[in-house]
């Protein structure tokens, strides 16, 4: 079934187009595409972002590994590095502090209408995208490949099944979600 999908680029596209539409609906019934609520997150006051994401990333893990052990996905990790870590982060934070949004929420405050958004967030991912991209050569000569650990991933560090690593991260991330709900 999922094969037949590959070849299928235009479905590809408006199903990508309706799981985006779904997504930034889901983000907006949540909460997340306020800039109170994620500025509330920022100052360790509104933890909503942190519930939204940690309930995304338990189903994740548990969906996506299951769709392997079916045999319907495959995973293509991406190799990494610590300084490709380290950069992404100062500019994923900077962009996040100075406005109060991610990518993923900019998208569904501008699906909202808040001109903050569109008027800041639209240019500042394309002028911050423009400017990595022009910097990128030299940035990878010199900062994005240091500490490499490649395609690791931490079954594989830990030499386990993926099952292994999922159910003990998902009892801690669900205890740390209960913990935050009950104000501990």
């Amino acid at each position: 079934m999922l094969s037949a999908l590959h070849s299928r680029k235009g479905v590809q596209l408006v199903l990508g187009l309706v799981f985006g539409i779904a997504f930034g609906f889901l983000l907006q019934k949540g909460g997340v595409t306020k800039y109170d609520v994620i500025i509330g997150q920022l100052l360790l006051k509104d933890f909503t972002v942190v519930k939204v994401m940690l309930s995304a990333v338990i189903a994740g893990m548990f969906g996506v590994q299951l769709l392997r052990s079916l045999g319907m996905a495959n995973s293509h990790v991406k190799g990494g590095s610590l300084g490709a870590t380290a950069v992404g982060g100062l500019i994923f934070g900077v962009g996040f502090g100075v406005l109060g949004y991610c990518p993923g929420t900019i998208a569904g405050a501008v699906g909202n209408g808040f001109l903050d958004a569109l008027v800041g967030g639209v240019p500042g991912i394309i002028i911050g995208s423009g400017i990595f991209a022009a910097l990128y050569p030299r940035l990878q000569e010199t900062i994005l490949n240091r500490g490499d650990f490649g395609e690791l991933t931490l079954p594989q560090l830990l030499k386990v099944s993926p099952w292994a690593v999922i159910f003990p991260l998902a009892a801690v991330l669900t205890a740390l979600l209960w913990a935050i709900e009950h104000n501990w």
